[in-house]
């Protein structure tokens, strides 16, 4: 539930958040779309390289520390946003938003979770991935509406007010790190006994190192994987308002997409985690990029409301899968010893694709004056996401050791 809660309230960091943002920056402060997105890549960008520390601080002080910590300074990060008057500011409100938000306190409970459960690893996570689809529903229309109603400003201080006096006090208090740190196991055993379940746990029970993980080809593969859907559903949310005026649709109908690829995402992902718990999941990841070619090319010929909610429907079914399986895949090929430190990595790089992702779709826009081209060009990356994943098998430590 706190995991859940925790991704909630990564939303002040994450691009749907952001983006209802976006045109009134350009708007008040006289800011080109250009700048506004180099802005934006170069922070998301410089924040993905302290990821890795955060995860490394998972792995040494805890989830209940780490967590409890970054929900505090995500708070400081949005009253921060609140004074926003210049680029340098932007920048520097970007950078915390990201690391905070969308790093930090998706990368904590995405560790969380996989330390207690082992066995239904991918229908626990399905639960948790409750809270990030409510949160892609829910923030974008309010936004719009306290933007409207209150102005930019008090926004962000009425959502970290929010997180400093909802969220921070629920991850001090119910936070537990590891199940074995109060007598338990994984997946709610209170002891070893010889049944088929706990079989399966010991079987499960492999742990990488970060040396012997980095050693391996499927680490390589797999985290080539996780950028690109970040790159993809980045450049889409962040422009999506102006790559619909382009086609001829308001602001209010991209708000609504944003909110529908949520609620169709929410159901789908009790169906990814059964699916995830049975087929391999390199084949799954293969599925969820063939699904991002489907949903952008129909974005290229959405002109229509109808087409804008058949955009969605297909979009929320790709990010559905992909809120479990590159959650999933980390922990089922490495264990848990030093899950923080390689989730670390993996969220930098999924940062990292978040941070290059606006950036030549703004410049496709301020060059061309259209967004056409720059999405046929952005088709590549899931056909090499396809390559990578069918060829990433599970490794194993004695085939690791062995080579």
């Amino acid at each position: 539930m706190v995991a859940g809660l925790s991704v909630f309230f990564s939303g002040p960091g994450q691009t749907y958040f952001i983006s209802v943002f976006i045109d009134r920056y350009i708007t008040e402060f006289d800011w080109t779309r250009s700048e506004v997105s180099i802005i934006y890549s170069a922070a998301t960008l410089t924040s993905a390289f302290c990821l890795f520390f955060i995860g490394r601080l998972v792995d040494r002080l805890g989830q209940r520390t780490m967590l409890t910590s970054a929900s505090i300074l995500l708070a400081c990060a949005c009253f921060y946003n609140g004074f926003v008057m210049n680029l340098t500011m932007l920048f520097f409100g970007i950078f915390v938003l990201r690391l905070f938000g969308q790093g930090s306190m998706t990368l904590i409970p995405n560790t969380l979770v996989p330390q207690w459960f082992l066995v239904k690893r991918g229908q626990a996570l399905s639960y948790m991935a409750i809270g990030g689809f409510l949160s892609a529903a829910a923030f974008p229309p309010i936004n719009v509406w306290l933007v409207h109603q209150i102005d930019w400003e008090r926004t962000w201080w009425l959502w970290g007010g929010m997180i400093l006096v909802v969220f921070t006090p629920i991850a001090y208090r119910c936070v537990r790190n590891r199940p074995e740190d109060i007598g338990m196991l994984p997946d709610g055993h209170k002891e070893l006994h010889d049944t088929d379940s706990s079989s399966k746990i010991v079987q499960l029970k492999q742990d990488f190192t970060l040396k012997e993980t980095l050693r391996t080809q499927a680490f390589w593969l797999i985290l080539s994987c996780i950028g690109i859907p970040a790159l993809v559903n980045t450049a889409i949310t962040f422009h999506l308002i102006s790559i619909f005026d382009q086609q001829g649709l308001s602001p209010s109908v991209a708000a609504l997409v944003l909110s529908l690829m949520a609620i169709i995402g929410f159901p789908i992902t009790f169906i990814a985690g059964r699916i995830i718990d049975t087929v391999k999941i390199n084949y799954v990841l293969a599925g969820i990029f063939v699904t991002e070619l489907i949903f952008m090319m129909v974005l290229q010929i959405t002109t229509t409301p109808l087409l804008a909610v058949l955009f969605g429907v297909i979009w929320g079914i790709s990010n559905g899968f992909e809120r479990i399986a590159l959650n999933y895949v980390w922990p089922f090929y490495f264990g848990r010893i030093a899950l923080g430190s390689i989730s670390g990595i993996a969220t930098s790089v999924m940062v990292l694709g978040s941070a290059v992702g606006p950036l030549p779709f703004g410049l496709a826009f301020d060059t061309f004056g259209n967004y056409t081209q720059v999405i046929w060009w952005s088709m590549v990356f899931p056909m090499i996401g396809i390559i990578a994943s069918l060829l990433a098998r599970k490794p194993s430590i004695k085939t690791n050791e062995a080579g």
